[in-house]
């Protein structure tokens, strides 16, 4: 259930300008999650999620930081446990994720600067992967299943 409830906050975050706990709480417990407060702390902090300024003086929750390193452990995380399996075609390389964490898997995917990865799209559970040329796919998948070594 943890890794569940989990997957549901990298969701909700993604796909919502999340400003509070008692916000994620409430879509969660809207969703079936019976918890508390404090698991959302935990989660949070394990998750390595931080908050962001927007719009002048908003705040939501975002799945790390591009700037902060510290975070790059989570996204490793994020990719390790929801990549389910990684293949070529041509100059794209498609990314099939647990349903719902595409977007995530493409963030952390995203934040690990991997040389020759132009940019992704995300859907539900597929990820599109532009990379610079072809000759690049194998190189670049197995940078990919190296951080994401136990997804298979």
């Amino acid at each position: 259930m943890k890794r569940e409830r989990k997957a549901a906050i990298i969701r909700i975050i993604s796909e919502n300008n999340i400003e509070t706990q008692d916000e994620l709480l409430f879509r969660l417990k809207s969703e079936g999650y019976n918890t508390t407060q404090a698991t959302i702390s935990r989660d949070i902090k394990e998750l390595g999620i931080t908050k962001i300024s927007y719009d002048g003086n908003k705040h939501k929750y975002i799945v790390g930081s591009p700037q902060d390193t510290s975070n790059r452990e989570s996204y490793k995380q994020v990719m390790d446990s929801w990549i389910r399996s990684i293949e070529a075609a041509e100059n794209i390389i498609v990314v099939k994720t647990v349903s719902g964490m595409a977007m995530a898997v493409g963030a952390a995917i995203d934040n690990q600067d991997i040389e020759g990865v132009m940019g992704c799209i995300a859907g539900d559970d597929t990820v599109f992967l532009a990379i610079r040329n072809s000759s690049l796919s194998d190189k670049i998948i197995g940078e990919i299943k190296n951080v994401a070594k136990y997804a298979y």
